[in-house]
């Protein structure tokens, strides 16, 4: 069958997903870390001591006086996953969702594990019918290693689904939102042999329907 409407793909290099890809398109990949961020303990304290500008000195033209720790990097984490006491850095990696504000607000001192991979979200898109949708996280953690036969895999299984049950001119979001993201998920269609055990804070449901 052909495929119903047009189908994109985006690429974010990081969670801070400059391209948007979370937003505006029907599969988005992001590449993200398994392991724990690295804390260089000695540029920590050179950001402490205001030897190194934070933000990589983006906000350097005013003075918006010494840059605090606790309030600017510990306190905003979302998941509270941080404690900085006596100079020193923790990060809680279980609790941690990637959101990547301590990174930027610290690249010299905070930088991401070597276990490299990406997270695999379906069904944005800008408004056409029913309105714009953010994609849904699919698949949490898969590496990405020559020759990608696991990620085709997932590719492949969406559009199958999709183009069985796509209504005509209906993107892969609208029949999500339409039959219901469960109906892709007890479906090995969608699940990379390499996902199990993603270590990963946030879980998506098909992990839960093991056979």
């Amino acid at each position: 069958p052909a495929f119903p409407y047009k189908f994109k793909f985006k690429f974010d290099g990081c969670p801070n997903c400059c391209v948007a890809s979370i937003a505006r398109s029907d599969m988005s990949f992001i590449g993200t870390w398994r392991d724990d961020i690295r804390i260089d303990q000695d540029a920590v304290k050179a950001y402490a001591g205001g030897e190194i500008k934070s933000n990589g000195g983006a906000h350097a033209g005013r003075d918006w006086g010494a840059f605090d720790i606790q309030k600017e990097v510990v306190d905003l984490c979302p998941t509270n996953c941080m404690r900085y006491e006596d100079g020193k850095l923790e990060i809680n990696t279980k609790e941690c969702t990637r959101c990547m504000h301590c990174i930027n607000v610290m690249p010299r001192a905070l930088r991401i594990g070597e276990e490299r991979g990406l997270s695999i979200l379906v069904g944005a898109k800008a408004p056409i019918l029913d309105g714009a949708q953010m994609g849904s996280l699919l698949v949490p953690f898969v590496k990405a290693e020559e020759p990608y036969d696991e990620i085709k895999e997932v590719i492949e299984g969406i559009w199958d689904w999709w183009m069985e049950e796509g209504k005509n001119r209906e993107r892969l979001g609208e029949l999500m939102k339409r039959q219901g993201f469960q109906k892709l998920l007890p479906s090995d269609r969608a699940r990379p042999r390499s996902a199990d055990g993603a270590g990963t804070q946030i879980q998506p449901l098909h992990f839960l329907e093991r056979r």
